[in-house]
């Protein structure tokens, strides 16, 4: 596999992941039944888990690391607070209104990570 093909792989999965987070969030704020269905409950984590690969792969083979590139670093830190806040938007929120701060938030996140990704800035908006 080439590189521009996994990184078109790992951008395909990056939209995929965030656009199934967003109907979650939806479904979260209208109480919907659809969160309780199994294939709902398991996909994320296929799809994250191929995500998490190649987002690994890319930056072996392009020789980096969050720890020599500040963008990458910043797209590490901001996609745990990416986890952390979509976990309490979609399973640990107390209130609907923690919910959907949460989920406001990991939206947030989320499009900072893409943002620095595609500006390789982690100070784009400066």
């Amino acid at each position: 596999m080439s590189y521009l093909m996994l990184k078109h792989a790992h951008m395909t999965l990056a939209a995929i992941s965030g656009t199934f987070f967003l109907i979650r969030g939806m479904w979260m704020l209208a109480a919907s039944s659809m969160l309780q269905r199994a294939w709902v409950r398991s996909m994320p984590h296929l799809v994250d888990s191929l995500l998490l690969t190649t987002a690994i792969a890319l930056a072996w083979w392009s020789g980096q690391s969050p720890v020599s590139s500040p963008w990458l670093g910043a797209k590490v830190v901001a996609l745990v607070a990416y986890i952390l806040l979509g976990s309490v938007a979609l399973k640990h929120g107390k209130t609907r209104l923690v919910r959907a701060g949460a989920f406001i938030a990991a939206l947030g996140c989320f499009a900072y990570i893409g943002a620095t990704a595609m500006t390789k800035n982690p100070l784009f908006f400066l």
